[in-house]
C-alpha cells in the first residue's frame, strides 16, 4: 500500500475539520449507547415475554439467560422488486445457521422498498427520494426496542441502502453487516435495450416490441444488471468496509451466494465480541467502520467506477448521519485525482457481471490501495484495513475461502489498472455560475458533447418536453431547462424518460443539455445533464426566472453553468410560482407534505430528517 495521494489527504482533513462538532456529538451519543448495552438485563418479565412469546423454547432461554448474542435482522424483503425478492428465504436461512453457532435471530423489522424503474415518469416517483428517509426512520424502529447485540441490513436498491445506512448509524454501538443479494444474469445487452428505447421514442417501433426489449433485460431475481444507483450502493458497501469482501456482485440463488449470507451472520456475531455471555476488546461496532476515512473511501469507488449521481445525494446523507459533513467541492476535488477504471453501462457497453467477472471489487481496490488513492487505515467488518477486501470468495468444495485476485484485469474494456485508466478523472464534476450549483456526471459524455451554448426550452413539468419532443419543435440546438423538480416542489423525482429523447437529438447532430433541479439518476448518460441544482426554484433559486430563449453556457471542463442574463435585468424579472398543488395529491402524496417543507438542499442530502 502506497502513500495516500496528497489531494485525497487533504480533502480527508478538510472534512474532519469541517466535521469537529457534529462529529463528536454523534460519537459521544455512540459511546453512552455503548456503555448501556442492551435492555435485556434489566428487562421487566411482561417486556421480556413480549420479545421472546413466538421463539422456540431453546432460544427463549438463551435470550432470557443473556447467554449469547442476540442478532436483529432489518430486511427490505418483497417480491415486486427482483433485486429483494430473494430476500424472502433469508430469514430462515440465517436461523439456522444462527442456531449452529449457539446464538438467536429474530427479524427485527421490515422496510419498504420501491422502485424507480417502475414509477419511473408516474405519480409514484415523487415519493421515491423521501422513501429513503422513511427507511431510515422505519430501520430505527426496527432497532427501537434494544434486544439486539448486532444487526444484519437485508438491502440492494436506491433508496432502500442509503435508508437503512442512516438508520443503522442511530444504533453505531451495534455490531453490523450489510447483507446483499446479488445481481440477476446477463439478459439482453444495455446497449440494445437502449437503441430499442430510442427507437419507440421515435415511434419506429411499437409498445410490443419496447415490453419485449426491456422483459429480455430484465428477466429473473437479483439486482438489474446495469450501473446505476442500485449497483453502486453494492460497490459503496464494499469499498466502505460493510459487505464482506467480494460479496456485492455475486449472483442469488447460488451455493457461493448462501455460503457469504451465512458468513455475513458468523461476522456479525464475531463482531460482538461475546461469546457464551462474556464480552472481550475484539468487539467491531458499526461506529468503529463509520470514520471520515470510510466516507472518503466512498467517494473515491464512486468516482473510480463512475457511479450513480444520485450518491451526491445520498452519500451526503449518509455520511451526516454519522456526523460527518460532505459537500460537492469535496467530491469535485477528489474527481480531479481519482481515474476512472471501470466502464459499465452506461458509461459503457459491459455490465456488473463482466465487471465482477473481470476481477471486480477486489481489483479495483487493490489498485486504488497500491497507487495511494485509498485510504487503507480503517476498520471494517473484517477488522483493521483494507487488506481482505483484495481477496475474492470461493467454494473450497463446501467450504467458504477466500484467495488473492488475479493481478491482471480479466477484461481492459471494462476493468483496468491505474497506469492505463479510461479517464484520468473520476468523471463528476461540480458546476457553479449565476444559475447556482450543481453536478455533471461526464463519464459517458463524449468530449465533444461537453461544452453546449444554446438557447433555453424552458418547462415545469417533464411531461411538457416530452409533449414538445412528439411534436418535433424540439429539433434544435437547445438546452432543456426542468424546474420545479427539486425536493420541495414535488419530492425531486428522476427525469430518466426524458434521455431517450434527449439522446435522439444528440444522435440528430444538434447541440443538446439538459439543466435541471430534479435528478436524473444513476442511469443518466450520454446527454450532459447539469442536475440537482441549488437552490430549487420554488425555493426562489435563479432557475426561476430563465426565459424561453434565454442563452446558457453549460461547460462541463472550466465547471461553469452561466444564464447569460446581465445581474440588473435578471435581478429585475419577478417570479410567480406555477400552480404546484397537483404534487400534493394522489398515490400517498398527501401523506409527504411535511417531508417537502423540510427538505433540505441537494448538496445537503435533499432530507427533512438531517438538514
Amino acid at each position: 500500500m502506497s502513500q495516500i495521494n496528497p489531494a485525497i489527504e487533504r480533502v480527508t482533513r478538510r472534512i474532519e475539520e469541517r466535521s469537529a462538532t457534529t462529529r463528536a456529538t454523534y460519537l459521544a451519543s455512540v459511546k453512552a449507547q455503548r456503555k448501556s448495552g442492551t435492555q435485556r438485563s434489566g428487562m421487566g418479565c411482561a417486556n421480556m415475554a413480549h420479545t421472546t412469546a413466538a421463539l422456540p423454547a431453546n432460544d427463549k432461554l438463551k435470550i432470557h439467560a443473556e447467554r449469547a448474542p442476540h442478532v436483529g435482522i432489518v430486511t427490505a424483503y418483497n417480491d415486486m422488486l427482483s433485486a429483494h425478492q430473494p430476500y424472502e428465504q433469508y430469514p430462515e436461512q440465517l436461523r439456522q445457521h444462527a442456531h449452529a453457532l449457539g446464538v438467536t435471530t429474530q427479524v427485527a423489522g421490515g422496510v419498504p422498498a420501491m422502485c424507480d424503474g417502475v414509477t419511473q415518469g408516474a405519480a409514484g416517483m415523487e415519493l421515491s427520494l423521501f422513501s429513503r428517509d422513511v427507511i431510515a426512520l422505519s430501520t430505527a424502529v426496527a432497532l427501537s426496542h434494544n434486544v439486539f447485540d448486532a444487526a444484519l441490513f437485508l438491502g440492494i436498491c436506491d433508496k432502500i441502502v442509503p435508508g437503512l445506512f442512516m438508520g443503522a448509524a442511530q444504533f453505531g454501538h451495534l455490531s453490523a453487516v450489510f447483507v446483499p443479494a446479488g445481481p440477476m444474469t446477463s439478459g439482453l445487452s444495455n446497449d440494445a435495450k437502449a437503441k430499442v428505447r430510442q427507437q419507440y421514442a421515435q415511434g419506429l417501433v411499437d409498445r410490443d416490441a419496447l415490453l419485449e426489449s426491456e422483459a429480455q433485460a430484465y428477466h429473473s431475481p437479483g439486482t438489474c444488471t446495469f450501473y446505476g444507483t442500485a449497483n453502486s450502493n453494492q460497490m459503496l458497501m464494499e469499498i466502505m468496509g460493510l459487505h464482506l469482501p467480494g460479496a456485492s456482485f455475486v449472483n442469488p440463488g447460488t451455493p457461493l451466494r448462501d455460503a457469504l449470507t451465512q458468513a455475513a451472520m458468523q461476522r456479525a456475531v464475531t463482531n460482538t465480541g461475546r461469546h457464551a455471555g462474556s464480552a472481550d476488546a475484539s468487539a467491531i461496532c458499526l461506529a468503529d467502520i463509520l470514520s471520515v476515512n470510510t466516507i472518503v473511501n466512498g467517494i473515491i469507488g464512486l468516482l473510480a467506477t463512475g457511479g450513480s449521481t444520485n450518491h451526491t445525494l445520498h452519500l451526503v446523507a449518509m455520511a451526516r448521519a454519522a456526523g460527518v459533513l460532505i459537500d460537492w467541492d469535496d467530491f469535485a476535488e477528489l474527481s480531479h485525482v481519482v481515474p476512472l477504471l471501470a466502464r459499465v453501462y452506461p458509461n459503457g457497453s459491459a455490465d456488473v457481471n463482466h465487471f465482477h467477472a473481470a476481477g471486480g471489487m477486489g481489483f479495483l481496490m487493490q489498485e486504488l490501495l497500491d497507487n495511494g488513492l485509498l485510504h487503507g487505515n480503517v476498520m471494517t467488518v473484517m477488522g483493521a484495513g483494507l487488506q481482505a477486501y483484495t481477496h475474492e470468495p470461493w467454494l473450497d468444495g463446501e467450504k467458504l475461502a477466500w484467495r488473492p485476485v488475479p493481478a491482471q484485469s480479466g477484461d481492459n474494456s471494462v476493468l483496468r489498472p491505474v497506469s492505463d485508466p479510461f479517464s484520468v478523472d473520476g468523471g463528476l464534476r461540480l458546476l457553479k455560475g449565476n444559475l447556482g450549483r450543481s453536478v455533471v456526471k461526464v463519464s459517458a459524455v463524449k468530449p465533444e458533447h461537453r461544452v453546449v451554448r444554446a438557447q433555453a426550452v424552458v418547462v415545469s413539468d417533464q411531461q411538457d418536453l416530452l409533449a414538445l419532443f412528439n411534436a418535433g419543435q424540439l429539433d434544435k440546438d437547445l438546452i432543456a431547462v426542468v424546474r420545479y423538480q427539486g425536493p420541495r416542489a414535488n419530492g425531486m423525482p428522476e427525469l430518466h424518460k426524458l434521455t431517450p429523447p434527449l439522446a435522439v437529438l444528440q444522435d440528430k447532430g444538434f447541440r443538446v443539455a439538459l439543466v435541471t433541479d430534479g435528478r436524473m439518476s444513476g442511469a443518466s448518460g450520454k446527454v450532459p445533464a447539469a442536475i440537482h441544482l441549488s437552490p430549487e426554484a420554488l425555493a426562489d433559486g435563479p432557475i426561476a426566472k430563465v426565459q424561453d430563449g434565454d442563452w446558457i453556457t453549460l461547460d462541463c471542463e472550466r465547471g461553469v453553468l452561466e444564464l447569460e442574463v446581465d445581474a440588473a435585468t435578471l435581478a429585475a424579472r419577478s417570479v410567480t410560482h406555477p400552480d404546484l398543488t397537483h404534487n400534493a395529491h394522489g398515490t400517498g402524496r398527501e401523506l409527504f407534505g411535511l417531508f417537502r417543507a423540510h427538505a433540505s438542499t441537494a448538496e445537503s442530502g435533499a432530507s427533512p430528517l438531517l438538514g
